[in-house]
């Protein structure tokens, strides 16, 4: 499997069957500026900028990088992204003082067996939702907390409807990361109230139409809520 557009201006560039086996899945929004969802765990920049090139786009024109949270295979990347292309880093405010503090236990990075140096944010995101505005459209940031405590999650309204990028829906959670069960239930309740048509998912890929991307959420609220 490669990259691929998954409706007109949005793309997967980056995973773990794409560009790296530590990677989450790495999305493109052409927004009249590129932006991107998260950077995978760091090796692999320069595969997700080749893929990025490939779809016919300029990876000098990232000007942002949206973080969903703080773990390694979410944001090791992010530095290469910022030294090479000026990009802006943007991330809720809870999750930003362990990517700031280069916290190598709170990002996971000792999992890999990676270090993970201090990152400041550019960006930080505060409140249940923040708007960001593009020329081609908004981009919402939802405050979506359980996974982590700075988790969000992000959708965007195209021609094609509604679509969600939901990082991690399926978890895990882990005390030890600030994990909440309860306020992720919460969270997952919010994600289905947006009636969204495509689901782009932290690592298990893409789902769609709506009635998928309902029963993906609901099945994982009925395992963890048992």
């Amino acid at each position: 499997m490669g990259a691929k557009e998954i409706v007109k201006g949005i793309y997967i560039v980056g995973g773990s069957d794409i560009t790296d086996p530590k990677d989450c899945s790495v999305y493109l929004i052409d927004a009249g500026e590129l932006v991107l969802i998260d950077t995978g765990a760091g090796s692999s920049v320069d595969a997700i900028t080749g893929n990025i090139a490939h779809l016919g786009f300029d990876p000098e024109k990232i000007t942002m990088i949206i973080l969903t949270h703080c773990h390694i295979d979410h944001v090791g990347g992010a530095h290469v992204f910022r030294e090479r292309f000026g990009s802006r880093v943007v991330m809720h405010e809870l999750d930003a003082g362990v990517v700031e503090r280069g916290d190598n236990r709170m990002t996971a990075a000792y999992w890999y067996g990676v270090n993970f140096a201090p990152l400041s944010i550019d960006i930080r995101i505060s409140g249940e939702k923040q708007i960001l505005k593009f020329p081609k459209g908004d981009i919402v940031c939802l405050h979506t907390p359980g996974h982590t405590p700075g988790s969000i999650s992000i959708y965007t309204d195209t021609g094609e409807g509604r679509v969600l990028f939901g990082q991690d829906i399926h978890g895990p959670f882990f005390a030890e990361f600030g994990a909440d069960i309860s306020r992720w239930q919460n969270s997952m309740e919010k994600l289905l109230a947006l009636r969204a048509d495509i689901l782009c998912e932290g690592h298990f890929g893409v789902y769609r139409p709506n009635e998928k991307v309902t029963e993906y959420i609901e099945r994982y609220l009925e395992e963890y809520g048992e």
